[in-house]
């Protein structure tokens, strides 16, 4: 590691690891367990606790508060963790909390996501790769989101919900229930899905295809004068389920909190 990477002015713990090439800016502040990876640039005034992870080549903007302790009455100072993948951006004043000991004990973020300003991470959340938090958008503790899904600005999503693969959260949103993968969904009047996410889907190289056979499956459950379950069993007994329909039907039949239709 080469001192000149870490500003005179920014306080590291002896004991943190730090990986060749990090670089880490005034007044930032590392504490003991905490280990950081390969290439990864800690900018002004980032603030870093621990037990935390982080891969390489992720990058902090200023004011960035990664890895405290969570928001949770319940949290009686145990050693949760939180573990961060490669090649995220946290950009200003995000914050990212550690699990509880209720909760599994372990916040989890993967590789290739891009957290816009004042946006949250709570406790115990485990996100894929490829998401984008827009700026403050907010997620309770326990939520669960899929790879390239994007919430937008100023939504916040209850505890426990879960944000299906390639789903979309429109601004402004409030989220109670699970977000369909695939799908745009929003709050107007009430939340509610909108239909097939084709252009994020077209974006990552889903076959025409596969993307009209989306929209059919979405027809039948918002469409249709059917309920869930009717329109899951229509759906089943169709011969040409694509491997994004039948994810679609998994996660609606995994659901426990309901899903947004």
């Amino acid at each position: 590691m080469k001192k000149h990477l870490i500003h005179p002015t920014a306080i590291i713990h002896p004991k943190a690891r730090l990986g060749k090439g990090v670089s880490v800016g005034p007044l930032s502040t590392i504490v003991e367990h905490v280990l950081i990876g390969a290439a990864t640039e800690i900018g002004a005034h980032v603030t870093i606790e621990g037990p935390t992870e982080i891969g390489a080549h992720c990058k902090f903007y200023p004011f960035a508060s990664i890895g405290h302790p969570p928001q949770d009455l319940k949290y009686s100072g145990g050693p949760t963790r939180l573990e961060i993948g490669d090649h995220n951006i946290f950009r200003e004043f995000v914050t990212v909390h550690r699990g509880t000991e209720q909760g599994g004990g372990l916040t989890a973020i993967g590789d290739h996501n891009y957290f816009m300003a004042y946006a949250h991470v709570a406790h115990d959340c485990h996100l894929g790769n490829h998401i984008i938090l827009a700026n403050a958008a907010t997620l309770a503790g326990h939520v669960t989101i899929g790879d390239y899904a994007t919430i937008g600005a100023f939504s916040g999503v209850h505890q426990f919900c879960r944000i299906g693969l390639h789903g979309f959260v429109g601004g402004y949103s409030v989220v109670t229930r699970d977000v369909l993968p695939y799908s745009k969904t929003v709050s107007e009047r009430g939340t509610h899905a909108y239909g097939v996410n084709a252009l994020g889907l077209k974006r990552r190289g889903v076959s025409p295809e596969s993307i009209e056979l989306l929209h059919h499956a979405f027809h039948t459950l918002l469409a249709e004068k059917l309920n869930t379950s009717q329109a899951l069993n229509k759906l089943k007994r169709e011969k040409n389920l694509s491997e994004e329909v039948k994810a679609l039907i998994e996660f609606i039949e995994s659901s426990e909190r309901g899903v947004i239709k």
